[in-house]
């Protein structure tokens, strides 16, 4: 068996895009804890990248020259290709609910967004382009499509990506990543928790708030993606961990206390500034890593005043040679109950969800259309909508190892979001009203 020295030193030598070290993670900690449901434990570290296992590539690592687009025309052996379908009609976001949280969909449908990849893994360069071949396969509109605004690129509101995600129709989704670089499993020299609470970034917020209601139509916004997720510096082990005396009430945890004091503030800043367009997620993994007591997702939460809907990422194998294989179901039935018991009345969303093809432990398709049928039968009936994370990346030299969610890409997987997506009249692409039918 694979010792953790071993893993550490692996992961230390290697750049690897986030998803795959919280796979190798993931993997480590399930054995040396030997806890009986592995995939149970390991779901999110493989799943979630949650944020971003390659959504953002580790700093120094040379990303691939070739765009998802270059490799868009590959299709599985003896595959037919499906037929093209129409570019769904992009409807305006409705602008009737300024001020207010955007409320859910009317009962018995869901909402449909999407994160739609880009060329190098940021999460910020992606295009009118990427969103419109997606819905092509898909044969539905997006009403949000989810972005990173990483503070390394600038503090300034991103107009220029908001303005044409609502020109297409669709509602900016931000990710609202206040960090110094890509890099991954670190802490943040610059934007740390302690300093956000200290107001050392309160000129950049109100301005960053001032620009967001002036936008002036509805916005999805999250600060501290994957909180329980120890990959990105806002978790609590780069912020106090599970001590207790060295920030405020000594009953609890100083990391995740940290995490809710700093997002606290980043919402007040908006409120003060009037940026009521504003709907702000708490966003968690399936997973709680490291999966100890202190960093349980419950104790990151600012509180029911402060969030208005609660994102999951939920992810099956993310290379092709992870060696397990969970379903979406497995995460989910996990981590509902703990979503129900943390708060009564909050909308429940998956903000991402995906798996890679080409793994030999199962079906990308089917590893979806399972996903996507418990979801638009409403197994878990808090849930308001999905996001499917649609990118391709490179994980190290292998073209073979490279990872691959893309519907471009795998004419079945495409099919079934047709058929469980675009066909579907209860999974909305525009925002309804409380009163449409």
């Amino acid at each position: 068996m694979t010792s953790k020295a071993e893993v550490e030193d692996f992961i230390s030598q290697r750049q690897y895009p986030v998803k795959y070290m919280r796979d190798l993670r993931k993997q480590l900690g399930a054995k040396e804890q030997n806890i009986k449901r592995l995939f149970l434990i390991i779901l999110c570290f493989a799943i979630s990248g949650c944020s971003n296992f390659s959504k953002v590539t580790p700093t120094g690592k040379v990303t691939s020259t070739s765009s998802p687009t270059a490799i868009s025309t590959i299709t599985p052996t003896g595959t037919a290709a499906a037929p093209p379908r129409p570019t769904p009609a992009a409807s305006p976001p409705n602008t009737s609910i300024i001020g207010t949280p955007i409320p859910p969909p009317p009962i018995g449908k869901l909402y449909h967004g999407v994160y739609t990849g880009g060329g190098t893994g940021i999460g910020s360069d992606f295009t009118l382009n990427d969103l419109r071949s997606y819905e092509e396969e898909t044969g539905r509109s997006a009403v949000w499509v989810l972005f990173n605004h990483n503070w390394y690129e600038g503090h300034e509101f991103p107009i220029e990506t908001a303005n044409w995600i609502r020109e297409a129709g669709s509602i900016p989704y931000v990710r609202l990543m206040l960090r110094s670089s890509e890099e991954q499993n670190v802490e943040e020299p610059v934007f740390s928790l302690q300093a956000i609470i200290e107001g050392q970034f309160d000129s950049d917020l109100r301005n960053w708030c001032i620009s967001a209601r002036n936008f002036a139509t509805p916005l999805l916004a999250e600060y501290g993606t994957e909180v329980n997720g120890e990959w990105f510096p806002w978790n609590g082990v780069w912020n106090g961990g599970g001590n207790t005396a060295g920030y405020g009430n000594p009953s609890k945890p100083d990391g995740p206390e940290r995490f809710r004091d700093a997002y606290r503030h980043i919402i007040q800043s908006c409120r003060d500034e009037g940026a009521d367009n504003i709907t702000w997620v708490f966003h968690i993994d399936v997973s709680d890593v490291p999966n100890e007591e202190w960093n349980a997702f419950e104790n990151y939460y600012p509180g029911d005043e402060w969030i208005d809907w609660i994102g999951i990422s939920n992810y099956g194998p993310q290379t092709p040679q992870t060696d397990y294989w969970e379903e979406f179901r497995d995460g989910m039935n996990a981590v509902y109950p703990r979503l129900d018991a943390l708060t009564a009345n909050k909308p429940i969303f998956i903000a991402e969800f995906g798996v890679t093809k080409n793994n030999p432990l199962g079906d990308q398709a089917e590893w979806a259309r399972a996903a996507l049928t418990d979801l638009t039968s409403f197994r878990w009936p808090r849930i308001i909508g999905f996001s499917w994370w649609n990118e391709w990346w490179q994980n190290d030299d292998n073209p073979a190892h490279d990872t691959n969610m893309r519907l471009q890409d795998n004419p079945t997987l495409a099919t079934v979001f047709r058929e469980l997506v675009g066909d579907n009249p209860n999974v909305l692409g525009s925002l309804s009203s409380p009163d449409t039918p």
